[in-house]
């Protein structure tokens, strides 16, 4: 069976981009050498170097006729070079197996936006998506509810399948070791960090953490990683962009989501797997993935909500009932196997249901 990877760039960036990688080393590492096509790819990740790529030009068009352009394009590519399935980890029609991370419509409606001429495009190109697909992945519970309510699909073409994880690199580390982080940081001892990792602050909430700020609220300081902020205090700061942030989870005594709309929240589960426990909005899509000794929960918008779940996670930072070091500990709070081993055979098994040739035979 020949497997196909479509994504909008095969980097090591965030989202769907840091998945596409991961799925394709996972299929390396059972025998297979995926074709991917892409937009953009990264020679320089080890991964490059076990896929077959396909680039797809789209630099010449503006940005909001991309995604269109792309799914047309790669229909002609198949044709050049085939594959039996193709996993579709963007915007495209003609995938056997679609990858929901998020739905447009879904994300229109959780911030009560009205649909422009080009929103419009994308939904009918999502639509088409949805529909051609033999099977639709949706990452989480919410994102499966999103393609009933808004697309009309049956359970019978929907998977719930929550996201991987590399359990490898996020993992706790040993208290010298923490201790050591924190000080890279400029965190003090005494300080309870809650790291807040975000490139689009308005819709992970940044602006209702920062009201509760602004009111005094609990004694914590909230640490900006990713995208900076507009203003910075003593209490808010920003800490640049983190490479390596499995090191800012491990540093900070909690991570936090204030989210309007986030599908899964893969950083939930990499803060967790690192030991450090979380503080989310309820209509986060892995808060179902994550056992409640590890998170602390409020409902979305909810200032006094907020304002109380951090006075919890003040109490618990300071009764040493927070952070964990147990790499057993810290995977037993994530209630699904998060491998990338196991993820890539959930997909091998539902490419064989669509009239591949089944996991056996890798090409």
């Amino acid at each position: 069976m020949k497997i196909g990877l479509s994504c909008n760039a095969f980097r090591y960036g965030g989202g769907l981009e840091r998945y596409a990688i991961d799925l394709a080393r996972g299929l390396a590492d059972v025998g297979f050498r995926p074709a991917v096509f892409a937009r953009s790819f990264d020679p320089s990740v080890p991964e490059y170097g076990r896929v077959e790529p396909h680039r797809i030009n789209v630099s010449f068009l503006p940005g909001k006729c991309r995604d269109a352009w792309f799914s047309w394009r790669l229909r002609v590519a198949r044709r050049a070079s085939p594959v039996d399935v193709l996993i579709g980890c963007n915007r495209v029609d003609s995938s056997e197996i679609a990858i929901c991370g998020g739905t447009h419509l879904g994300f229109l409606d959780a911030l009560g936006r009205t649909p422009t001429f080009f929103d419009r495009r994308q939904i009918a190109l999502e639509r088409r998506q949805y529909e051609r697909a033999r099977f639709v992945v949706a990452h989480s519970v919410l994102m499966r509810d999103e393609l009933r309510r808004f697309y009309g699909l049956g359970d019978d073409k929907i998977r719930v399948l929550f996201p991987p994880v590399d359990a490898a690199r996020f993992a706790p580390v040993g208290a010298a070791r923490r201790a050591e982080l924190r000080r890279r940081f400029g965190f003090a001892d005494d300080e309870i960090v809650l790291l807040f990792p975000s490139s689009s602050h308005e819709r992970k909430g940044l602006p209702l953490i920062e009201a509760v700020l602004r009111d005094g609220g609990p004694p914590v300081v909230v640490a900006v990683a990713g995208r900076p902020p507009e203003r910075t205090s003593q209490r808010l700061r920003y800490v640049g962009y983190v490479k390596d942030i499995e090191d800012g989870y491990r540093a900070a005594d909690f991570t936090i989501l204030a989210s309007k709309y986030e599908p899964f929240g893969l950083v939930g589960i990499e803060s967790v797997m690192c030991g450090t426990p979380v503080i989310l909005s309820s209509n986060i899509g892995c808060c179902d993935a994550i056992a409640p000794s590890a998170k602390l929960v409020f409902t979305p918008g909810d200032a006094a909500g907020l304002r109380a779940t951090l006075g919890d996670a003040v109490q618990r930072a300071r009764a040493g009932a927070a952070h964990v070091e147990s790499s057993a500990a810290a995977h037993a709070a994530i209630r699904y196997d998060s491998s990338v081993a196991r993820h890539v055979e959930q997909l091998l098994d539902l490419a064989a249901e669509t009239g591949g040739r089944g996991r056996d035979e890798p090409r």
